[in-house]
């Protein structure tokens, strides 16, 4: 006769050999850069908030953060080899947020907001512009990979929007003479940028630290750390530098490229 107490026990030792047995099921790779992705896309709306209640500076540097968080979440699915439709979607999603209305939002309260009608025009072009330019990368992700962007990436575009902001919010002596004060550079700022984005113009990618990648790429490698030790000696200076940069030379190769393949045979 088996009395409760050992049938009990034989329950808890078969339960234990089954979970024992069972086999965990490992975490999906897309995980990790989605969690990256999902923090982007939290910057971008602490970045928001941090503009609605007047704290402009915290806001800006929120939208560099989602721009770091952006890097990584590439960065981990080129390495976890887990890039995905899923993925895709999602990193198009957050960065409307992020890198389209936070910026906008961030402007129209730095300055655009005191020109009634054309400020909320110009402040909406980073978020419509950033849309149209994720919606054909999205379209375009599935055509043979390339080493340049089409286009300016919004990251891009919106950090260097925040740069402008944390390097001149506390110098808008510098442009007291000016009719319109910063807004007179502020304006044709964000219509290039904004242009920028939706044009052909190839502008570098970030490769992989892939063997063969750091073999075909090294100069690009090497330029992209150096963008990152200026960022990190002069912060918001450095930033607009870099970014200035970046978008001058993807300029001059694009004005190159054009000269080519529109004269190129005649010479």
């Amino acid at each position: 006769m088996k009395y409760p107490i050992q049938k009990w026990k034989r329950y808890r030792k078969r339960r234990r050999e089954n979970r024992q047995n069972r086999k965990r099921k490992p975490i999906p790779r897309i995980a990790v850069p989605s969690f990256f992705t999902l923090m982007n896309l939290f910057c971008g709306f602490l970045s928001i908030i941090s503009v609605s209640e007047g704290s402009l500076y915290f806001g800006a540097w929120l939208i560099v953060f989602a721009g770091l968080f952006d890097a990584l979440d590439g960065f981990m699915a080129r390495l976890s080899n887990a890039a995905s439709q899923f993925g895709i979607e999602l990193d198009s999603i957050s960065d409307v947020v992020s890198f389209g209305v936070a910026p906008g939002f961030l402007l129209y309260n730095f300055g655009l907001n005191e020109l009634p009608f054309v400020g909320i025009i110009l402040s909406a072009l980073p978020p419509l512009c950033g849309a149209v330019r994720l919606a054909r990368f999205n379209v375009e992700a599935q055509e043979a990979r390339t080493d340049f962007f089409k286009g300016l990436p919004t990251p891009a575009q919106a950090i260097m929007l925040a740069a402008f902001y944390l390097t001149f919010y506390d110098r808008l002596e510098m442009f007291a003479d000016l009719k319109n004060g910063i807004n007179t550079v502020l304006i044709p700022v964000i219509v290039l940028l904004s242009f920028l984005m939706v044009s052909t113009i190839p502008f570098d990618k970030m490769p992989s630290f892939d063997r063969e990648s750091i073999r075909k790429y090294k100069g690009r490698i090497f330029l992209f750390l150096f963008y990152g030790i200026v960022i990190v000696l002069f912060q918001e200076i450095g930033l607009i530098i870099v970014f200035s940069a970046f978008v001058i030379k993807g300029l001059i190769v694009g004005g190159i490229t054009f000269w080519q393949e529109a004269f190129g045979e005649e010479i």
